[in-house]
């Protein structure tokens, strides 16, 4: 019976924490009147990664007990965030204004020159308060627009305006307790219901903060108005914060004083749906034109799948399985196309090992892009816990290792009839291909970022978890998998190869040049969502449609597997048995458009992009996405084509 009671009790408990339950990540903070809040500063600021030392490299106000970090996990620091704490401060429900922050002494040459330089590179202070960026409304032509952070200043008519005074509007949601939230306290075997009933707690207004705005303006403050002010305390002349007027200007040799004004409001907006503010989808007709366009080239090669399945090669089988043995093999003289290369259609290619082991990488990351995009598109990878996509990324993509290594070890094992000799080495080989050359990129990269002292850099004890991660995750799954792939049934070829390879037919134009441009198909499928990515990479705009990108990445699958198949029945029709390789690249050729365009991006989009290590810093990022997309798209083309040829002679009775 007590155990009766106690299942009861923690059931009833499960039951009102469900009513309550949130995402990872995204739990709310309660906090009572007077509370303090904190805001704090993103220290890498700005597209430029080539900014050395940050936010407080600048002529800004620094907190009276100096600058510290903020826990920052492995995704922060890999992208590049530095979180640190600022000296605004704020009280919850406490309406202040004309607060005096600091005054930073004369000017000196380099601190108005760097000052400049950030204005003319659109230099932007992003802040955030209860994992909430700041953001920033304006209207602009007719158009309303949004914006995270705002600018450091303005130049109007070759004249730099600081913006030194912020007007804050916090907006919050009262804290609403709709029933008593029962507790379980359990002592040894004891277990005990509790439930709150101090009326005090019950009774004491809470609020949660549901959207941070900031205003930034440029003003002229009297100097000797700020004797005597320590900060936070009242300016005594009144401050009007008006954005299109600008009095703050930058001048060598005069201080600079800041101040700012908070202003709280009770909104209505529930604390789940405050981000809705930025992820608005003002796009929403562009992305579902991407997927209408899209579905247009999988009908489009679809069609020319049917008519190779239905018509042409179930009318030859068809013909061919009616004739009895003499008049196949008197047939056989006449045949031309793909029938002609069953002695030489599963020869072993060149560089097998390598093939398999880069189409087993690509296995690995494109398992870690289904589930990484199904998460975030189910909610799991909220942007209120910054760096979560890419920790999740990081961590699928280790201990997916065992898929590579299964994939890698199980190839071979078919390309050499079941022969496992080897296994471990290419198991070895694999563990190291795909991180290995990821860890190179990053290395030189960061080597650059190093030695301009920015704070874009990845630090050294980073570089050591991502060490431990390297060899105590990611290698060890990588040969558990290739040892299930030494157990695992490989596949029989239906037909042998001849001893003497048979000679390809010269062709009027080299076939490479089919396979590069095939390339474009799958490109034409993410191309419009590319955009939208490498925006939120480089601008900082929050990326959060991901129920757009996964079905952009199922329709990129079903392309990429249609593109290689029909690929690789025009080159054995051409009697070409040499596909293994060009089916990879039939699809993978998607990457070198994607690189292409990236560039275009840096050209056109990224005009605020200065000096030649950014540029570099910003490619090489490029070249490691395209390598990353290449093999994965190589993956499925591939085992789409090695798939098909198998059934396609399993189907011809060979003797």
């Amino acid at each position: 019976m007590d155990k009766l009671k106690k299942c009861l009790l923690l059931c009833t408990f499960f039951l009102e924490f469900a009513s309550g339950f949130y995402l990872p990540g995204s739990f709310p903070h309660k906090y009572y009147v007077g509370d303090q809040l904190s805001v704090k500063v993103n220290s890498l600021t700005s597209i430029d990664t080539e900014l050395p030392y940050g936010y407080y490299s600048l002529p800004f106000c620094k907190p009276l007990e100096g600058v510290k970090d903020s826990a920052e996990n492995l995704g922060e620091l890999l992208m590049g965030d530095r979180i640190e704490n600022s000296p605004y401060r704020f009280k919850m429900q406490v309406n202040e204004s004309e607060l005096f922050l600091c005054q930073i002494n004369a000017l000196s040459v380099d601190e108005s020159k760097v000052l400049k330089e950030r204005i003319d590179e659109m230099y932007q202070v992003n802040l955030n308060l209860d994992n909430l960026p700041a953001i920033r409304y304006m209207n602009k032509d007719g158009f309303f627009l949004m914006w995270t952070g705002y600018p450091v200043g303005i130049k109007v008519k070759d004249v730099y305006y600081v913006f030194n005074h912020l007007k804050f509007t916090v907006l919050v949601h009262k804290y609403e307790k709709t029933n008593t939230m029962p507790g379980v306290i359990g002592a040894g075997d004891g277990v005990e219901l509790i439930t709150t009933d101090d009326k005090s707690v019950i009774d004491t207004p809470a609020y949660m903060v549901v959207g941070f705005e900031v205003v930034p303006c440029s003003f002229q403050h009297n100097i000797d108005l700020l004797k005597n002010l320590k900060r936070y305390d009242k300016y005594t002349a009144p401050i009007k914060c008006e954005p299109a007027t600008v009095a703050g200007v930058i001048q060598e040799g005069k201080p600079l004083v800041y101040s700012y004004e908070v202003n709280f409001v009770e909104s209505d907006i529930k604390w789940p749906s405050r981000w809705d503010a930025y992820l608005k989808m003002e796009g929403a007709k562009v992305h579902w034109f991407s997927i209408l366009n899209s579905m247009m080239v999988i009908t489009f090669l679809a069609g020319i799948v049917l008519i190779i399945f239905l018509r042409t090669i179930r009318r030859d089988l068809a013909r061919y399985e009616e004739l009895d043995k003499e008049a196949q093999a008197q047939i056989n003289e006449e045949l031309s196309g793909w029938k002609l290369v069953v002695g030489d259609v599963f020869r072993v290619p060149e560089n097998a090992e390598l093939l398999s082991m880069m189409v087993a990488d690509g296995c690995r990351i494109l398992g870690m892009a289904v589930v990484t995009i199904l998460f975030a598109a189910l909610g799991f990878m909220s942007p209120a816990s910054r760096g979560t996509l890419i920790t999740g990324m990081l961590l699928f993509y280790m201990f997916l290792g065992i898929i590579a290594g299964y994939v890698a070890v199980w190839l071979m094992k078919t390309l050499n009839a079941g022969n496992t000799n080897g296994w471990l080495s290419i198991s070895w080989r694999v563990s190291c291909f795909g991180p290995g050359i990821a860890f190179l990129i990053l290395t030189v990269l960061n080597f650059l970022l190093w030695g301009s002292h920015s704070t874009g850099a990845i630090p050294f004890t980073t570089y050591i978890v991502l060490l431990l991660l390297w060899f105590c995750i990611s290698m060890p799954l990588t040969l558990i998998g290739g040892f299930i792939g030494t157990k695992a049934p490989h596949l029989e070829y239906p037909c042998r190869s001849n001893q003497i390879p048979r000679e390809i037919p010269s062709n009027r134009f080299p076939t490479w040049v089919l396979v590069i441009g095939a390339g474009t198909l799958p490109f034409g499928t993410l191309f419009i969502e590319l955009f939208f990515i490498m925006s939120s990479i480089w601008l900082g705009r929050v990326y959060y449609v991901f129920g757009f990108l996964l079905v952009v990445l199922i329709l990129l699958v079903v392309v990429c597997a249609e593109v290689s198949l029909v690929l690789t029945y025009m080159h054995l029709c051409m009697e070409d048995w040499r596909w293994w390789w060009k089916s990879f690249f039939a699809s993978g050729s998607v990457a070198i458009y994607i690189f292409f365009y990236s560039v275009n991006y840096l050209v056109f989009d990224l005009k605020s992009l200065s000096g030649p290590v950014s540029a570099v810093l910003y490619l090489g990022y490029s070249l490691l996405m395209a390598l990353a997309v290449m093999l994965a798209t190589g993956a499925i083309g591939f085992l789409t084509s090695f798939f098909f040829v198998h059934r396609l002679f399993s189907s011809v009775k060979i003797d």
